[in-house]
């Protein structure tokens, strides 16, 4: 059956595509090799690990590093580039093209490059092994230093980071199929293209050619170091097969525990997570605030929605005290917030994805838009957004308040002979921020809240003792065991003081 289907990819065509790349020659180029390869059947790659690496362990690994005196355009510019060794989970090879004065060379992989430490594989090793990926250096929080920006590494994987920021984080080229029964597909970059800035330049240009069993694309990075490093992303895609679950612009993170659930783990730190939320801006401009969970079984949430003006996934909480870790600093992991340029988006959903997490060591949440009309063999698709790595709790410039603590816990009065069951539950959701802080505490703020399910009482509004700040809370008693969306935000007058905060929970989350 699966050879029948590779004979018909073979003759797929495919529209001129060179709108993205009419003022590009070079994005033209690859824009081209992207579609010519998507009418060709997929050749997974064959290159073979030498044995001394396809076995070594982490820390091996590690103690293999790059030289940075051959860092690409070492003390020549603004920007200098240093390379991956493969090796351990980066067993497949990338190539590299460097762009100098219009002239595309081939950047060659030299053992000369690599400090191989403590382990004794150099002489052991091939000299043609070539690069798993590459990192992007430039002068972020020093002028004397040239800090790790950028990396790409892994699949379609990229991670960034800004000013005082630490990698937590990561984005990917494409998502296919993330959480469907048939398993996930994981699109690759196999090509890059790195284009030599002017000396004094701030911004720096990558091209990349993607490829995979379902689909091809070429993409256009242009990456600019700075409080807030930005990448302008664009890419046309080339179906070679019906794809079920297309996510755009995909975000992956880690969420273990936190403030707003019982957790387990015998930890000292109170939390742990690189992100907190996904935070959307609504075509319809509402800003919507969504905390993350680490649930007991997978969950995947759909908001609906069109032209969605962005999304992403924010670290909020910017306090120490609040995780107590000196070696992760998960105060200073990065936001990403995604904004869509050009109105090709239409309507879809931000699709978010809940996988249980049982170690910090893996990520467990992904989001992504998938639009409401899939991409189907032989059909291609362009689309462009700029990522943005962040510290802002916030990222709406509307005074509107933003949540800035989740917390639930059993709503059971201290004291009680006849407690009620667990599942009955508290919930505190306390916002901050812009004109809340101007308000008196007698000023008549309403909560308004929104239940998929199950039966609310003590809804309440009030100013924090002390504080600027307000608080929402009621008790929830959930219907059965289905699970139980809710919306809240809060007003005065009928007036929205704040983003509309959406949580979901599940009576199996109490033990």
């Amino acid at each position: 059956m699966w050879a029948f289907t590779v004979v018909w990819l073979v003759v797929l065509s495919f529209p001129a595509f060179a709108a993205q790349g009419e003022n590009d020659p070079l994005f033209a180029s690859v824009i081209e090799r992207a579609q010519a390869l998507a009418a060709q059947a997929y050749t997974p790659p064959n290159f073979q690990l030498p044995q001394p690496l396809a076995d070594i362990g982490y820390d091996s690994y590690r103690d293999i590093r790059f030289l940075p005196a051959r860092s690409l355009w070492h003390g020549e510019c603004l920007f200098e580039v240093q390379f991956f060794h493969p090796g351990f989970l980066y067993r497949e090879p990338v190539h590299i093209n460097v762009v100098e004065d219009g002239e595309v060379r081939t950047f060659a992989f030299d053992k000369a490059m690599f400090d191989y430490g403590k382990t004794d594989l150099k002489d052991k090793l091939p000299a043609d092994l070539g690069f798993a990926g590459f990192r992007i250096h430039y002068p972020l929080n020093r002028p004397d230093y040239k800090d790790e920006v950028v990396v790409f590494l892994g699949a379609s994987y990229f991670r960034a980071v800004g000013r005082g920021q630490v990698y937590g984080i990561s984005a990917r080229g494409l998502a296919i199929d993330t959480a469907l029964p048939q398993g996930e597909e994981f699109p690759a970059f196999r090509e890059f293209w790195l284009v030599r800035p002017a000396s004094d330049a701030t911004s720096m240009t990558v091209y990349a050619l993607l490829d995979s069993k379902s689909v091809t694309g070429a993409y256009r990075f242009r990456i600019s170091p700075d409080t807030e490093t930005a990448i302008e992303v664009s890419t046309t895609l080339f179906a070679r097969a019906d794809i079920q679950r297309l996510g755009i612009a995909p975000l992956t993170s880690m969420f273990f525990f936190g403030e707003n659930q019982i957790h387990t783990a015998d930890d000292y730190r109170p939390e742990v997570h690189d992100s907190d939320g996904l935070l959307v801006h609504t075509g319809a401009d509402e800003w919507i605030w969504r905390p993350f969970s680490n649930p007991k079984e997978l969950r995947v949430s759909s908001l609906l929605d069109e032209n969605p003006r962005g999304f992403g996934l924010l670290q909020r909480d910017r306090d120490f005290n609040h995780y107590l870790d000196l070696e992760a600093h998960f105060e200073r992991r990065p936001s990403f917030w995604i904004e869509p340029r050009g109105d090709q988006w239409g309507k879809g959903v931000v699709q978010l994805i809940e996988i249980p997490l049982e170690e910090e060591i893996h990520d467990n949440v992904v989001a992504f838009w998938v639009s409401d009309q899939p991409l189907k063999a032989g059909e291609s698709h362009v689309f462009a957004y700029q990522l943005r790595a962040s510290l802002a709790s916030s990222l709406n410039t509307e005074r509107l308040g933003f949540v800035r603590g989740t917390r639930t816990g059993w709503s059971a009065v201290p004291g009680m002979k006849e407690k009620p069951p667990r599942s009955l539950r508290r919930f505190i959701v306390d916002f901050t921020n812009a004109d809340l802080t101007m308000l008196s505490s007698v000023q008549p703020v309403k909560a308004e809240l929104a239940v998929s399910s199950g039966e609310v009482s003590e809804l309440t509004a009030q100013k924090l003792p002390g504080s600027t700040d307000w608080r929402a809370s009621f008790r929830l008693a959930p219907d059965g065991a289905k699970p139980i969306d809710l919306r809240l935000f809060l007003t005065l007058y009928n007036k929205r003081l704040t983003e509309t905060w959406n949580y979901v929970w599940s009576p199996n989350e109490i033990e």
